[in-house]
This record gives structure tokens, sequence and C-alpha cells, in this order.
């Protein structure tokens, strides 16, 4: 349900988290875990720099400290998790100069993407587009914040996909990472996905128009609201960030 209080909450840290099963993942069993922890901190199940207790994780997992370890180093890497030698894991803050550098590349990535699309692309690449804005309004309107979410990506993606760059979508969500999971602090905000939803009319407008100068500064404003959104957040919410 869309709501207008913050997406984290002041709660008990200690508290264990619900983990996603196993079952819901495929691959080896330690790279389940890393998805499963992973999809925990991007949701902000895990909250900026809270401590992550092997032991729960194995408990609530039924598995062995090995693959807990393994999906660790890789959360680590990632820049998800810090662990600190002799004290623990903690789950990354937010880094405003990490956020800032990873939605520059993303915006060079995808302004450089629809201005192409805007030149190339076809009558059911639009469709598919207009198809996917209609589902958003639905979402908006049955109060479904977690669905919106994900047409939201499916929307960038399917237009980084239609530039037929094979390597560009993966490059774009790389950058994104740190940006993709400071996002979950602005979207439960009702105006924002309304007006969210109403950025994205336009670049599909546009692009439907076969227009690329207007695609491009409908992309451009679209992506520099969320970056406004969380400058704001940090000024209220400062625990959840690293300090400078």
């Amino acid at each position: 349900m869309l709501t207008s209080e913050p997406a984290v909450q002041q709660t008990d840290r200690d508290a264990p988290i619900k983990l996603t099963p196993l079952s819901s993942y495929k691959g080896t069993l330690s790279s389940r875990v890393y998805r499963s922890l992973k999809d925990a901190i991007l949701s902000l199940s895990y909250q900026p720099g809270q401590i992550m207790r092997k032991r729960d994780i194995c408990e609530q997992l039924d598995i062995s400290r090995s693959p807990v370890s393994e999906a660790v180093t890789r959360l680590a890497a990632e820049g998800l998790v810090d662990v600190m030698p002799q004290s623990g894991t903690f789950v990354a803050r937010f880094s405003m100069d990490e956020i800032r550098e990873g939605a520059f590349l993303r915006e060079a990535l995808e302004l450089a993407a629809v201005e192409r699309v805007a030149q190339t692309i076809t009558e059911d690449q639009v469709k598919r587009l207009k198809r996917n804005l209609r589902v958003q309004e639905a979402l908006v309107d049955d109060l479904d914040v977690q669905g919106f979410y994900e047409l939201d990506s499916e929307m960038h993606n399917l237009i980084l996909g239609f530039t037929n760059y094979r390597r560009l979508a993966a490059m774009a969500e790389t950058s994104w990472l740190q940006v993709n999971r400071a996002r979950q602090l602005v979207l439960p905000n009702p105006k924002r996905v309304a007006d969210t939803l109403a950025e994205h009319k336009a670049i599909v407008s546009a692009l439907e128009a076969r227009d690329p100068d207007t695609a491009r500064q409908a992309t451009k404003t679209h992506l520099r609201q969320l970056l406004l959104n969380l400058e704001a957040i940090e000024r209220e919410r400062p625990d959840l960030f690293d300090k400078p």
C-alpha cells in the first residue's frame, strides 16, 4: 500500500530479518543465499547500518556458515555491506557520493539510449511501452507500490534493450545499484509515485513522436528528480547516510 511514511522506520535493529526462502531462487546454494540477502538489503528490510548476524541467517535458512560467508564476500565487493574485523558485518549506509556517481553514469547511458531509440523505435516497441504504462497506471490505482517499482524498472530496461546493445542494461544496472537501493526511500511517497508516472508518460510520448531532443530532455528531468528527493531525505534522516 502506498504511504507517506518513510520507507525506513526507527525499529529494533537487533530484531531478526525475515529472508526470502532459498527455494524461491535458482542456482548454487551460495548464489541463492546471496540473492536472498541482497534482496533483503535492496528492499531495506535490512536497514542501513544494521548488523547482519551470520548465526541468525544460518538458523533461518537452515544452512551452514560457509555459503553465508561466500554471499557476504560478494555483497561486500558490491559495496552493500561493510565487514568489520572483530565487530561483525553491517549493511552499508548510503553514500551520497556513490549515489551521485551512479546517477551520473546511469544518466549518461540512458540519455544516449533514449536519443537512439527515438530514431529507430518500431510500432511494436511503442505498443510494448504503452502497455507497460497502462499497467503502471493500474498499479498506482491499486496502491501497489512494489508492483509499480517493478514496472518502472521494466520500462527503463525495455528502452535500453531497444538499442540492440546487449550489454547496456547490465552496465546500467551495475552503475545504478546504490541508487536503486536508495530509491526505496522515495517511492512510498504517493506524490512521487504520481509524478514518476507522469514523467514516464512524457518519455514514452516523445519516443512515440520520434522526437530525440524531447525524449532526451524528458529522461533527464525524470532521472534528476530522484537525486533531488534523495538529497532531501539525507537532510531528514542523516542516520541512514555516511558522514561526509
